[in-house]
């Protein structure tokens, strides 16, 4: 595994070893957030000060990985005949892999990508998202990076958020239907 060092200036100096995980199912849930307080063993020693080490890790969607789920809704898609865009972002909303269907309206790909993005971001279903507002809280369509639209769905593995399908195209349930057959494809052998 790689590790990457990079100094923080801040309040007080910090190391932060991002370590890059590939989606073999070596994850360890007790790696997950490891903080080691200074004067801890494995704290780093700069000029006679012990700086805090914290380790980062966190599972993410692969290229491999949003390819299959690309495919699975391509097909949930083309059995129903509804032309689509479909989109697969990382955890922070980062567009990993992206399908538009020849038929699919122009508008659906930043669509698709949006609802992705608004799963991801909000670990949930974007469709939740759009509950919430129109239960009367119409001042969440200011949150920023989101949307208001279902056809989101957070891909889960492990227990943990590793990425996001978007489908916009099939209108409302029926992209839902299409995302949530996207990332149930994605299991931890992936």
């Amino acid at each position: 595994m790689p590790v990457f060092m990079r100094k923080v200036e801040g309040m007080n100096k910090v190391i932060i070893p991002l370590l890059a995980l590939m989606l073999v199912g070596s994850f360890n849930p007790s790696l997950h957030a490891q903080v080691k307080p200074v004067g801890a063993t494995g704290g780093v020693k700069e000029s006679n000060k012990m700086i805090d080490t914290v380790a980062v890790t966190r599972l993410e969607i692969s290229l491999a990985s949003a390819q299959k789920a690309l495919h699975a809704a391509l097909k949930e898609a083309a059995e129903n005949s509804w032309n689509i865009s479909v989109a697969v972002v990382g955890i922070s909303g980062d567009l990993i892999a992206f399908a538009k269907a020849d038929d699919a309206i122009a508008v659906s790909p930043a669509v698709a990508i949006e609802k992705a993005r608004t799963a991801a971001l909000l670990k949930a279903p974007s469709k939740k998202f759009e509950e919430y507002i129109n239960s009367g809280r119409p001042s969440f369509l200011s949150t920023p990076g989101v949307t208001g639209l279902e056809g989101g769905v957070p891909i889960i593995v492990a227990g943990n958020v590793i990425g996001a399908v978007g489908v916009s195209g099939a209108h409302g349930p029926n992209d839902s239907q299409v995302a949530e057959t996207a990332a149930q494809v994605i299991t931890v052998s992936d």
